[in-house]
């Protein structure tokens, strides 16, 4: 048998037992499964050595154990420093007229609001639009037409039922 098939045939054995284990020290089955890769892959690169070992497996669980440990600490780590940091201001709320915006925004079918934020939001020109979005250049055209009429409506309608509330 080659190194690789002895290899293969301890990860066989092993990786299920190993991956409890890592969940169990972790409590998070992706964390878990990142730390076994990262042992497997030690241990391949040192395979011809942790083969000769007594108890391969106590190895590979030693070195998932130690990077447990360092995850934690890097947590604990980052955790202390953003305690110690002043808190961020509260953002602003959004304007009156970005609430309005947002709600016309809302009701435009999806094509002219992708066509419009395209164009005004991302600066994209009416044939990048057209390229990106597989319509031709006159149907984009339409679709930002269409969408200002929208909003221009939308935005009117809001503006004056508010002027009608107040009253």
């Amino acid at each position: 048998m080659t190194g690789t098939d002895d290899f293969d045939a301890f990860y066989r054995d092993t990786s299920r037992r190993l991956t409890r284990y890592a969940y169990g020290l972790t409590g998070d089955s992706g964390e878990a499964q990142d730390l076994v890769q990262e042992a497997y892959a030690r241990a391949w690169q040192r395979w011809r050595r942790v083969s000769a070992y007594e108890d391969p497996e106590a190895w590979l669980r030693l070195i998932v154990n130690r990077l447990s440990t360092d995850r934690w600490r890097r947590i604990f780590r980052r955790r202390d420093h953003a305690a110690a940091q002043p808190p961020e201001p509260p953002f602003p709320p959004p304007s009156e007229n970005t609430v309005l915006l947002v709600r016309a925004m809302r009701d435009l079918p999806a094509a002219h609001r992708q066509a419009l934020v395209l164009h005004y939001l991302m600066d994209r020109s009416i044939a990048e639009i057209a390229t990106e979005t597989g319509a031709s250049t006159g149907t984009v055209k339409s679709w930002l037409s269409r969408g200002r009429a929208g909003l221009a409506a939308a935005i009117g309608n809001d503006s004056r039922e508010g002027a009608n509330n107040v009253r």
